[in-house]
């Protein structure tokens, strides 16, 4: 764990800002599966008073990496000077571009941050989300459909339907696992259409 060499005051600033914060609202509409959640901005809206008022705050840095994913690193800080960090949290994206790193970038300092202050989500107003509990997909089928995508458009328009499934229900190994799939498939047609490509240009060299 890095830390100052001393956090006893800040502990005991986020124990008393802990008891003071509330839920983050679940204030933004998922489309994709009817539901709402608590966004970053929510997230941040329920820890601010807390945190200003007991002398804390918080910054978020991202780390390169090599990989199609994101690393995001929280560190919270006390006015005495005291600090500690809350880990490396890596996110895979759904799609190697400014969107989908963008996307990833945000729930991952979402994730962090709410992991880091100790704030949770509030329940849905009608309890469901505390009395219903939907059991995680396999994503089975959704792996053979990546497996068995004929192109290269076929498999980013699966990938992107599965991968949301997953990001919505927050399964980061269902994530880590289709994009695995993914990556693996779209090996497999980039070489065939390379084959393809050779073999029309030497046929019409003849």
């Amino acid at each position: 764990m890095n830390k100052s060499e001393s956090i006893a005051a800040l502990a005991a600033a986020l124990a008393k800002a802990q008891g003071q914060m509330k839920g983050a609202v679940k204030d933004s509409a998922n489309p994709f599966f009817k539901s709402k959640y608590a966004d970053l901005a929510s997230v941040v809206e329920a820890i601010r008073a807390a945190f200003s008022a007991n002398g804390l705050s918080y910054i978020q840095t991202v780390e390169p990496s090599d990989k199609d994913e994101v690393r995001v690193e929280t560190t919270l800080l006390h006015a005495s000077g005291e600090w500690i960090s809350c880990g490396v949290l890596s996110l895979p994206v759904s799609k190697a571009d400014a969107q989908g790193y963008g996307s990833a970038l945000t729930y991952a300092r979402r994730y962090s941050l709410s992991a880091a202050a100790g704030v949770a989500a509030e329940l849905d107003d009608d309890g469901n989300a505390a009395s219903a509990t939907k059991p995680k997909d396999d994503y089975s089928k959704q792996l053979l459909a990546l497996a068995a995508a004929p192109t290269l458009e076929d498999l980013q328009a699966v990938f992107k339907t599965a991968y949301k499934g997953a990001q919505a229900t927050q399964d980061t190994a269902a994530m880590a696992t289709l994009t695995t799939a993914k990556n693996k498939r779209k090996e497999v047609l980039q070489r065939t259409e390379g084959f393809l490509a050779e073999y029309i240009a030497e046929e019409n060299s003849k």
